[in-house]
């Protein structure tokens, strides 16, 4: 597949089907996620709005194709953080290492920075020894980009009848000054700032509106 022909954007409310096929195999089969049933088209639905109200959902498409998602959230969900995110992305299955992972954290990073965004945050699961359903992979790609790691907590997820650890990492994407500029939810970032970064652009009002 030729990279140059994928394209990254806004997520709408229609993809929810396409998305939540995407992340319904990490459910069922691995511990990159610590949930244990697959949400319905409902719930999935209403987590893309919510989190469109406030951050970006984007998506990586090459011919009508979901290729991958991602999306960031809050971090610890209190005002002094509003600088600081949570980052997610999963990719299909059968378009893993051909590079599409890096290519949403980027369009993530830039987007973020256009938010005023200094620090990027992701929660990862972690296993003591490498098995059938989590590997070290996802750390070891977020190092590559450019992560370091924070912490550990350990053996706080059970799943598949294993504990497994969470760890943090994270991200410094602009400068703390001693006055930032104030938090710009996503729905208010300017559409020609997001076409310049190459980000495919839509309404988000509107997309928010198909979900009311």
């Amino acid at each position: 597949m030729n990279a140059q022909k994928i394209t990254v954007r806004i997520a709408e409310i229609q993809d929810a089907e396409a998305i939540l096929e995407i992340y319904a195999p990490y459910i069922r089969n691995t511990a990159i996620t610590f949930e244990y049933d697959v949400p319905d088209i409902a719930e999935f639905t209403e987590r893309i709005r919510r989190t469109l109200t406030r951050y970006p959902y984007i998506v990586a498409e090459c011919n009508g194709e979901l290729l991958g998602y991602a999306y960031t959230g809050a971090f610890v969900g209190r005002a002094a953080c509003d600088w600081s995110v949570e980052t997610s992305v999963y990719i299909k299955e059968n378009q893993r290492k051909r590079g599409i992972g890096k290519l949403l954290y980027q369009a993530l990073e830039d987007i973020s920075r256009l938010q005023n965004i200094t620090n990027m945050n992701a929660c990862i699961a972690y296993p003591d020894k490498e098995d059938e359903h989590l590997t070290k992979n996802s750390v070891q790609f977020h190092k590559h980009i450019g992560y370091t790691w924070v912490g550990k907590f350990d053996k706080c997820g059970y799943k598949f009848n294993q504990w497994y650890h969470l760890v943090w990492v994270e991200k410094i994407i602009h400068e703390h000054t001693a006055k930032p500029l104030p938090f710009i939810p996503f729905p208010e970032l300017e559409q020609e700032k997001l076409e310049a970064i190459g980000i495919k652009s839509i309404k988000i009002t509107e997309t928010l509106d198909k979900a009311t």
